[in-house]
């Protein structure tokens, strides 16, 4: 469970929930920073999620299109999902990918950690990447609209002519085309 207590540069005066749903929630924060200012900060809590992007054994790149309603659009994006309570990372990497496009991988590799928006929640994705793909079933039709692979040409266009505009499937695209350590 991540630690959701107020972290600033200075001093919380005062924190309060006011709204809590299914997915997220949202607290106020006033606080006094470093500097002197006295400041208000809404912060949405979310829990932490994973990412995956599976590459399958040509190369390619397996991505979900998904409805995506407060964009009102259907975008391409990596398989991601939420980190189930007492779940880590990699266990919910494995159910999402199995979940949305139907593949298991025999090679995982933690790649980075983020934060998808810390200017206003407190979101973490952790990305990996998944090798040596297999199709073992169907994807969950409540999960994802279609799974379709691409190439790494393909998906570097889809960036450049605005197609995909997903920010962590970005950011997998691109940091796959960087070594990892």
């Amino acid at each position: 469970m991540r630690d959701t207590t107020p972290h600033t540069d200075g001093r919380t005066i005062d924190s309060q929930q006011v709204f809590a749903g299914k997915l997220i929630s949202l607290r106020v924060d006033r606080l006094f920073l470093s500097s002197g200012a006295d400041v208000t900060r809404e912060v949405v809590l979310h829990p932490a999620v994973v990412a995956i992007l599976p590459i399958l054994p040509d190369d390619r790149i397996l991505l979900v299109k998904e409805y995506r309603h407060p964009v009102e659009d259907h975008l391409w994006e990596i398989p991601a999902g939420l980190i189930e309570p007492d779940e880590s990372p990699l266990i919910a990497a494995r159910r999402e990918l199995r979940e949305e496009t139907g593949y298991e991988a025999e090679g995982w590799e933690k790649r980075v950690s983020f934060f998808t928006s810390p200017g206003f929640t407190d979101e973490v994705v952790t990305l990996y990447e998944a090798r040596g793909l297999s199709a073992v079933a169907d994807p969950d039709p409540h999960e994802i609209e279609t799974c379709r692979a691409f190439s790494l040409s393909e998906l570097t266009g889809m960036i450049e002519d605005g197609t995909l505009r997903d920010a962590k499937t970005i950011l997998a695209i691109l940091s796959h085309q960087v070594p990892s350590s």
